[in-house]
């Protein structure tokens, strides 16, 4: 992949990210606090822990900081997968929102 396919390809995942924030923040009483700030996003939940989402632009990379652990993921033509076998971007993210908000949360991609 090139340096302007990952770029592509990661700022649609951020504003993926950012739009799922917005549309939970209406549809749910989540309380969902998300900032960005150039290629990271930090969401907050009510609970005040976090999960950032940030660009790794040198490895082609975004990397997943949760309660659960760090998560490196690689965009394998068609999806952003976890370079260790652990699942699919958007399938995690939901997990470990879903968690650490105490409530079902979708990020569905």
């Amino acid at each position: 992949m090139t340096d302007t396919e990952y770029q592509d390809r990661a700022e649609a995942l951020l504003r993926a990210v950012e739009l799922a924030c917005d549309r939970l923040n209406d549809a749910t009483d989540a309380d969902l606090d998300n900032q960005r700030v150039g290629g990271m996003i930090t969401m907050t939940f009510a609970n005040r822990s976090q999960i950032i989402i940030n660009l790794q632009k040198p490895l082609h990379e975004v990397w997943l900081a949760a309660r659960a652990g760090g998560f490196h993921f690689k965009h394998d033509g068609q999806r952003w997968m976890d370079t260790k076998g652990g699942g699919e971007f958007f399938e995690l993210l939901t997990r470990f929102a879903t968690e650490q908000a105490a409530q079902p949360l979708d990020f569905s991609s």
